[in-house]
């Protein structure tokens, strides 16, 4: 735990103590640190709200003033489940009520493990730490949300209060988080795609599930353009695979029954499921009848990877086919859970700009290579310059992952080498690593801080074992072909929901849904607005014609706030000359000029992918 985490952690006892001085009654849960701040969840007949944050941080003010020390003492699971009986743990002293959360959480905690409780004044919890030594260490802080939690996530438990909070060493640092807060609730995807009018996401068609509007087709069409232009500079086949597959398919890779829990139940035949019906098979009989075999059905495509192999075995290889490289837009589809789902970047129908390579030992490394430059060059005409890498490998769980130890090494080893070319620090992850092998992860940082995970390159021994692909040597034996899974951008969905806020929805001129507005300032320069609508159209520019009769000034914030790159305003004089007067997103004014000139430009512009 850092020291922030250590703050963290240490303000959720004090808020505890202060709700615990309001609301004698209220039955505290789990208070942990987490990302850019801390919780505690808690039952309370009340319900704590947004206008009671003045009371509880005054009474956890005072608290910090008092300097109570934070006291660690070690108790016997006897003493503990004593106490929680008695109603102490997580209490101002003894009270009516057991403490019935941490009688549970006591349950839960293994035999062999030190069971541990911390005070601070009154106040006595459950906990294992560590803390702060004094509540007058406790940095600024405020109280940020309030929302609605089950115990432990289920669904079956009692829901109980989570109230959210964030600290800091400085009140600089504090202001700045919430300055930062404040600026991704401007750059907020979900926000800017109903603005700009990019994508919808409608109950009727299902939550998580993103229908992609005129403008926002456009975006997701130039990325899919760029990337294609690159693939095709790499020798990548391009292929189309359905959406849907038999079982059989899944359990060969071990998609399923591995993905079970994120997948959207498998489809039964009907006459099967008539059937099934008519003999009285139960709903848990059904499934362990599905997990073992002994009833086919289809599944909605969760990965690409597997259809893929099958357009791979179709033919024959001999070595010097090798590398085969097989790219697709696929779109797959997972079963998230409805309270993780969020705007763009958390869904349950996604595309994938997704390929697979199969090659030689011998090509493994220059092929991953190959994949990352692709990564680098996405990120760097985008702009994204501000990541990390992760080398994502096996954790200490062996029963999770499928293949041998020496398959395993070799392919982590390759991952290794290719991240040391890359010339920039990486980071080694136990436990990141896909079950069927070792994966290098893109995590990029936008330009408000925020990480995400995005680009990613596997190396995969096992599929192709799982599926006896081979290839013909030199020598002519049958060898085992080593696969390679990548995928730049991730999830078209994702990345774009990413890319919003990273642009604040003010995209470059090549990716922007319309990139030219012509402005008539009025009715007498409408003809000639529409024939330089029209030149514009006819060089594949992305232009439209506002022909309201609004004033030129309205029409131009009307532009501004719909984020168009550039507005051509044209008057009497420009008609006169034949000339555009040119107005910029980034820098208003830029003066006259004719509109081949505006026109050359700007397809260079489009042509490089400048950016702003």
């Amino acid at each position: 735990m850092t020291d922030l985490e250590r703050m963290r952690h240490s303000c959720a006892h004090v808020l505890a103590t202060a709700i615990l001085r309001i609301w004698p009654e209220a039955q505290f849960a789990a208070g942990p640190p987490v990302e850019n701040g801390f919780y505690y969840d808690l039952e309370l007949n009340h319900h704590i709200s947004t206008d009671d944050f003045d009371k509880i941080e005054a009474e956890m003010k005072k608290i910090i003033k008092e300097n109570q020390p934070f006291e660690r003492v070690v108790v016997s699971r006897d003493e503990a489940v004593r106490l929680a009986k008695e109603g102490r743990l997580g209490a101002l002293g003894p009270r009516r009520e057991p403490s019935k959360f941490k009688l549970d959480i006591l349950q839960g905690i293994p035999d062999e493990e030190e069971i541990s409780l911390y005070r601070n004044g009154d106040f006595t919890d459950l906990c294992a730490g560590p803390h702060v030594m004094r509540t007058g260490n406790i940095g600024p802080f405020k109280l940020t949300s309030i929302a609605r939690a089950y115990y432990k996530g289920d669904a079956n438990n009692p829901q109980l209060q989570r109230v959210y909070g964030t600290a800091f060493k400085s009140r600089a640092d504090l202001d700045h988080h919430f300055e930062q807060l404040e600026e991704a609730r401007k750059r907020d995807h979900r926000k800017l795609g109903r603005e700009l009018e990019l994508f919808h996401i409608d109950e009727e068609v299902g939550p998580g599930l993103v229908l992609w509007k005129p403008k926002g087709a456009i975006v997701r069409k130039e990325l899919q353009a760029f990337i294609s232009e690159e693939l095709r500079h790499q020798g990548y086949a391009e292929v189309f695979t359905p959406h849907i597959g038999k079982l059989a398919l899944y359990r060969t890779s071990g998609h399923y029954p591995y993905y079970r829990d994120s997948q959207f139940p498998p489809l039964i035949e009907p006459e099967t499921l008539t059937r099934l019906a008519d003999e009285g098979c139960s709903c848990a009989d059904l499934s362990n009848r599905l997990g073992k075999g002994e009833i086919e059905g289809y599944l909605l495509k969760p990965m690409n990877c597997p259809m893929h192999i099958k357009i791979y075995a179709s033919s024959p290889h001999s070595y010097r086919d090798l590398p085969v490289r097989l790219a697709e837009f696929g779109t797959v589809y997972r079963w998230e859970q409805s309270g993780e789902l969020s705007g763009m970047t958390r869904v349950r129908g996604f595309t994938q700009d997704d390929a697979h390579i199969f090659c030689t030992e011998e090509q493994v490394l220059g092929e991953i290579q190959g994949c990352l430059q692709l990564v680098l060059k996405i990120l760097n005409t985008l702009g994204m310059n501000s990541y990390r890498i992760r080398v994502g490998l096996r954790g200490v769980d062996s029963s999770k992952y499928v293949g041998s130890s020496e398959q395993w090494d070799r392919a982590e080893e390759a991952l290794r080498e290719s991240a040391k070319t890359l010339g920039v620090p990486f980071s080694e992850e136990p436990g990141e690593a896909a079950f069927y092998g070792p994966k290098i992860d893109f995590v990029v940082k936008d330009v408000i801080g925020r990480e995400w995970q995005l680009g990613t390159v596997q190396v995969d021994y096992n599929l192709p074992e799982r599926f006896e692909l081979n290839y013909v040597a030199s020598d002519n034996s049958a060898r085992r072909p080593v696969m390679i899974h990548r995928a730049p951008f991730g999830s078209l969905e994702r990345f774009c929901g990413v890319l919003i806020e990273h642009f604040a929805g003010s995209f470059p001129t090549w990716l922007a849904p319309e990139q030219v507005r012509v402005l008539p300032i009025s009715d007498k320069q409408l003809e000639y607005g529409r024939s330089i609508s029209a030149l514009l159209l006819h060089r594949n520019i992305r232009a439209s014609i506002d022909e309201s009769s609004d004033k030129i000034g309205a029409k131009i914030r009307l532009a501004q706030l719909e984020k168009v790159p550039y507005m051509l305003v044209l008057g009497a004089r420009e008609e006169q000359a034949g000339e555009v007067a040119v107005r910029s997103r980034k820098n208003g004014d830029e003066g006259a000029v004719s509109a081949s000139e505006f026109v050359e430009r700007i397809q260079i512009e489009v042509r490089e992918r400048q950016r702003d």
